[in-house]
């Protein structure tokens, strides 16, 4: 049981309603932090009582914010929690938040849950996150809910929107002019999905060099003479338009 479980199950402070395999999850991503200067930002303040747990487990040093859209929640506030009263569901809000906040260590979005509150608030604070910063959003089983828009496969749930996280993650191994790395693919180290969850880890990015056997790093690009790669490049390009006219392709061996 890590300190988290221990706070949760011995809570000494406000009403928390987190689901109990998320403690494992928080602990895993987040004790490096422990400790430091951070700043945390929790969408979604219900009782009050998580943002007690997060000043308890990362220290005196740490900044936490409340957002909520209960006006009631503003008398929530204590030393080194501070509340923001607002909708997610507001880009417009959203925005002016982002711009009053200071640099994020820590984003949970444990807010509305609905789909647009979700992604909306991927789109307007993930770029406020530190390089170094963790972003988590909770409760995503409601992709799978019709009541909060979501639903298997459903266009525009939550699930469906991080799905592409991932062909943006490995971006820099496309070979397709229209599909490349934006700053997204050069600022996320990994993404990670739990049950209920997705977390996404951040970190600068280049293009990743792979090992060889002398030790020096060799990308992707050197391992074949600039004429096999624009001979293996030109045959992608002509099965794209193959694929494209559901005509066979070639197959192709590196």
């Amino acid at each position: 049981m890590n300190e988290l479980e221990e706070y949760f199950y011995g809570n000494p402070g406000r009403q928390i309603f987190k689901w109990h395999h998320y403690f494992e999850i928080y602990d895993r991503h987040f004790k490096r932090f422990r400790g430091k200067e951070i700043v945390v930002v929790e969408v979604g303040v219900f009782q009050g009582g998580s943002l007690q747990m997060w000043r308890k487990y990362f220290g005196p040093n740490a900044k936490i914010y409340g957002v909520d859209i209960n006006p009631r929640v503003a008398d929530l506030k204590e030393e080194n929690i501070e509340i923001i009263v607002g909708s997610q569901s507001d880009r417009d809000f959203l925005k002016r938040l982002k711009n009053e906040l200071p640099a994020i260590d820590i984003l949970i979005d444990d807010g509305g849950h609905k789909m647009k509150q979700q992604i909306f608030t991927f789109e307007e604070l993930f770029s406020k996150i530190k390089p170094d910063g963790v972003y988590v959003c909770e409760d995503v089983a409601t992709s799978y809910k019709l009541g909060y828009g979501g639903g298997y496969k459903r266009m525009g749930s939550f699930i469906e929107f991080s799905k592409s996280l991932i062909d943006r993650l490995n971006a820099f191994h496309s070979e397709q002019r229209w599909f490349q790395p934006d700053l997204f693919t050069k600022s996320m180290d990994s993404l990670h999905y739990y049950d209920n969850v997705v977390v996404i880890e951040k970190r600068p990015r280049l293009n990743p060099p792979i090992a060889s056997k002398t030790g020096k790093p060799v990308f992707e690009d050197d391992k074949l003479s600039t004429t096999k790669n624009l001979a293996i490049k030109f045959l992608y390009f002509l099965n794209s338009i193959l694929q494209f006219f559901r005509l066979p392709s070639f197959k192709l061996n590196r």
